[in-house]
């Protein structure tokens, strides 16, 4: 047959292959539409059922007293936000059809004209056993639930301006494999007499505690208890970066991949190995993130705001105070922060942003975020979370001691004590 007689012979045959071709898509056009239907709106109906179960949710926010002395180190912190971790989030039909999620929380620190809180906000169901938590490390702690401070203020461009920031990891590689330098690297975990006490949270309470007049200082830590994940392409299999990463940061400072052989030894057949020798600092590293891996882990996003009206207002104060009071957190080896892309309103030229249109809007939206604790899930599920435990968390936020020379820090001004068994009747 000639390629000709071919091309005729196909041509023959193509309006009943083509026939057959859209009888068969008329046939499965109802399964193709419904998967299709599927995908495009599941992000949508995940999102609405969240939404309806969140708006149906009360939350409350607790002030946290401290006592006129706390002796006690970050370890009775880290031991309360243990008590904060629960990965439980429902069967599928709770999580998708409910809208219920994985509990989160917010740990803050807010100050009002350089009047310095310590904040608390979560789900209303959950505040006994949070304040139970809290009282059995801290028993002379003072809790009480107080209006949402954040409804006060209403943003005005036109009187009000706002600085907005996110905060993520430093290190490019293995991000949150790497941990922060936490209170133990600063022998907190000691309990040192209060005159040799170096404590990193220090400079941020200072900070906080020379707001100005009329200006205020938000900190919001957002807190989630971390889980392992499942991929699309296999399913029945859990990863988890945070773990993952870790070991591979390990064997790469260790070098466990890069044995060097010792030529020209051998005992019967077998060669020795001869390990690679590793500095101090690297020894170092290794050990505190395999330190880190044996403690709870949260999905963490740390946010600042500062608000003043727009005749005051003062970048370098703002900008300067914040990013300052982050470094202590920071080391060179391990790991750091740094401002994050999303709603960093650093836009001083003029040709970057038209009569500040771009600032206006991100700071009305990272106030709308901040005011509903929004990081995890919708609206403003679009930041990347830290990996962080429960060491690095009560690192960045703990109750100081009678170190801390902050006079606006919220205290309780006397010391609470039974009265005693032989009063007079």
């Amino acid at each position: 047959m000639t390629i000709s007689q071919a091309i005729l012979s196909l041509s023959d045959l193509f309006p009943q292959l083509w026939n057959n071709v859209v009888s068969l898509l008329v046939i499965i056009s109802p399964i193709f539409m419904a998967v299709l239907l599927f995908v495009i709106f599941w992000e949508l109906w995940v999102n609405y059922v969240r939404s309806k179960q969140m708006f149906a949710t009360k939350y409350v926010v607790l002030e946290l007293k401290l006592p006129k002395d706390t002796f006690k180190s970050p370890l009775a912190m880290e031991v309360f936000l243990q008590s904060l971790h629960n990965t439980a989030d429902g069967n599928y039909f709770k999580q998708y059809w409910l809208g219920e999620t994985r509990p989160w929380y917010s740990l803050e620190l807010v100050s009002v004209e350089g009047n310095v809180k310590f904040l608390l906000w979560a789900e209303n169901a959950r505040k006994v056993g949070v304040m139970s938590a809290l009282y059995s490390q801290y028993p002379e702690i003072e809790i009480r639930e107080v209006e949402d401070y954040t409804k006060s203020i209403h943003f005005d461009p036109k009187i009000t301006r706002i600085w907005a920031c996110e905060f993520q990891f430093s290190k490019k590689k293995y991000t949150n494999a790497y941990p922060i330098k936490t209170y133990i690297d600063y022998g907190l975990d000691k309990d040192p007499k209060e005159e040799f006490k170096i404590d990193p949270m220090l400079p941020l309470l200072e900070f906080l505690g020379s707001v100005p007049v009329n200006q205020q200082v938000w900190m919001q830590v957002l807190i989630m208890a971390h889980k392992k994940k499942r991929k699309f392409i296999d399913w029945f299999k859990e990863t988890d970066d945070w773990e993952d990463g870790a070991k591979k940061a390990v064997d790469e400072i260790l070098r466990r991949d890069s044995e060097t052989k010792v030529a020209g030894v051998e005992i019967e057949g077998t060669e020795f190995t001869k390990m690679p020798s590793i500095s101090m600092g690297e020894k170092d590293v290794a050990e505190a993130i395999e330190r880190s891996q044996k403690k709870h882990p949260f999905d963490v996003g740390i946010r600042f705001l500062y608000i003043s009206p727009k005749e005051s207002f003062n970048t370098p104060f703002g900008l300067g105070g914040v990013m300052s009071s982050m470094k202590h957190f920071s080391s060179n080896t391990l790991n750091g922060f740094k401002p994050a892309k999303r709603w960093h309103t650093k836009l001083d030229n003029s040709w970057d942003d038209f009569r500040n249109m771009r600032r206006n809007r991100y700071g009305k939206l990272a106030l709308d975020a901040y005011r509903r604790r929004s990081f995890f899930f919708t609206p403003y599920d679009g930041g990347t979370p830290m990996v962080m435990n429960t060491e690095e968390l009560a690192t960045i936020y703990h109750f100081p001691g009678s170190v801390s020379a902050t006079p606006n820090l919220a205290r309780i001004p006397s010391k609470k004590a039974e009265a005693p068994s032989n009063l007079p009747i």
